[in-house]
């Protein structure tokens, strides 16, 4: 058994999918069903008593800063957030990493997932019938996860949070070391570098139901599991887009961000009454696929 040092909460990342809210406000910082993101998270940590909590920032660094007072959580920052993948802030946090749970800031768990004691380092996963473009996983007759494909049916995808045992962190920041001034990681999530790596880093699958973990890549994946943003975005933006083109702001749909150079989001694409449109935050501008200007 592992007795679990802290938690590293990641939250460096753009975001840029859940365009345009993480324009205005990072989409750690979401309320969901009357909760911020983080601080239910936070909360769940505690109530384990898990003290030691790290929140690793980069984008919009400054919107975390009360959570020290409010939770005592100490807050690292990651420099590299725009030029790095994730591995870069499992770096920045290389020297606290120990028995941790190494979670994602924008998860939301319906049941507190957490425990003080924890038999082996695992990667949270959640099983689908259909097909989906997650990373989906396979195990040996140990247990251990010994394969990972992006794409698949009834397999167990990964999806949630993560626990790192002593020894599986001391192995993988040590592969970490080794390559990370390396150029072609700089791009690669962490877990791609334990995909690399299968052989030595080992680490099972916790299983979940579809019920207990959730994740909104999108405004309107967020919309299916809090209906208060279907009528109301809370988003300034879509308000004023709602405005321009005398709209309902729940008639807004489809949005996908469109990317601009280190993957921020420069504006959206969205759906409306059969058209498609795009808006540029830069020039507060709307324009129609017949370039028609509002």
């Amino acid at each position: 058994m592992y007795q679990v040092d802290n938690a590293i909460i990641m939250a460096a990342g753009t975001s840029s999918r859940f365009a345009p809210l993480s324009y205005e406000r990072h989409k750690a910082l979401t309320i969901v069903r009357d909760e911020v993101l983080i601080e239910r998270q936070i909360r769940q940590l505690l109530e384990k008593e898990i003290k030691e909590i790290y929140v690793v920032t980069g984008y919009k660094a400054e919107q975390f800063e009360y959570l020290k007072e409010k939770y005592g959580v100490k807050i690292l920052h990651n420099p590299y957030y725009l030029s790095r993948n994730n591995n870069s802030s499992i770096y920045v946090a290389k020297e606290i990493i120990k028995n941790s749970y190494i979670c994602s800031a924008d998860n939301y768990f319906t049941d507190n997932p957490f425990e003080k004691e924890v038999d082996c380092s695992y990667y949270a996963a959640v099983y689908s019938n259909e097909y989906t473009d997650e990373w989906c996983m396979s195990v040996d007759e140990d247990g251990y996860i010994d394969s990972v494909s992006i794409g698949g049916k009834k397999s167990w995808f990964m999806y949630g949070h993560v626990f790192w045992g002593e020894d599986f962190s001391n192995a993988f920041l040590d592969i970490l070391n080794k390559i990370y001034n390396k150029q072609e990681t700089a791009n690669k999530l962490w877990e791609e570098i334990f995909v690399d790596n299968l052989d030595t880093l080992k680490m099972k699958i916790r299983k979940y139901s579809q019920d207990k973990i959730f994740e909104f890549d999108t405004l309107d994946e967020l919309r299916e599991f809090d209906k208060s943003y279907i009528n109301d975005t809370k988003s300034s933006v879509l308000k004023d887009v709602a405005g321009k083109l005398n709209c309902n702001e729940s008639e807004i749909v489809n949005i996908d961000a469109i990317k601009g150079k280190d993957f921020e989001a420069v504006g959206f694409t969205f759906d409306l009454r059969g058209n498609t449109y795009s808006y540029n935050y830069a020039e507060n501008k709307i324009i129609n696929i017949r370039g028609e200007k509002k």
